[in-house]
């Protein structure tokens, strides 16, 4: 258990407790594992009272769930923060979508394990994959641009799958610690616009 390294922080604001109670979770997942912290022990690290939590949460599963939600509606906006530094509907901004995606795992694994684990949030698993496809719909609009649909086709939702598929997957291979083993550096970036040029329809790119 986390307790013993669990320490009051004053950094937590008492006037959003569902967030900071959030927050401490993230904090622990990060350093501990979602198994590897209590409820009590996110309490104390928000500087919070043990009753506190269930005034938003039912149990420690509930706020695990949260923080899933919270995971993907974050790399939403991360995602959607990167592409808008692009041209709209280009290899660029695309890419872009896929380096933020990439980076969030890297950067917040366990949280990142935990937003796409079935098992962790039986029950709930919907309503997770619902705050999932809002995030996803920022790829898939991007796709749209590229293509030049106005509205989410098939041919769009086509052309998006192997492109998450690709980045998913790099995602668990770098935290895996798979991409170590290779006998030759990894550039993941480079990997990242490599694929997108290659997994996109041909000719489709939106005029700059």
């Amino acid at each position: 258990m986390a307790r013993n390294k669990v320490q009051k922080k004053s950094a937590y604001h008492h006037g959003d407790l569902r967030g900071q109670l959030i927050s401490a979770a993230r904090s622990l997942i990060e350093e501990h594992g979602p198994d590897g912290f209590s409820m009590s022990d996110a309490c104390r690290l928000a500087g919070v009272s043990t009753a506190a939590p269930y005034r938003h949460f039912a149990s420690k599963q509930d706020l695990l769930t949260e923080v899933a939600k919270d995971g993907l509606q974050r790399l939403g906006v991360e995602m959607e923060d990167n592409a808008s530094e692009f041209t709209r509907g280009t290899v660029d901004s695309i890419s872009a979508i896929g380096r933020a995606y990439v980076n969030f795992a890297i950067r917040e694994p366990h949280t990142f394990r935990l937003m796409f684990s079935t098992r962790a949030h039986s029950g709930r698993i919907e309503e997770l994959r619902e705050v999932g496809r809002g995030s996803y719909g920022v790829l898939l609009r991007e796709v749209a641009r590229y293509t030049g649909e106005a509205d989410i086709t098939e041919s769009v939702i086509r052309n998006a799958f192997p492109l998450w598929t690709q980045v998913h997957g790099l995602s668990f291979l770098a935290i895996d610690g798979k991409l170590d083993v290779t006998a030759f550096p990894v550039d993941i970036d480079e990997s990242i616009l490599i694929a997108t040029e290659r997994l996109l329809p041909p000719g489709s790119q939106a005029k700059a």
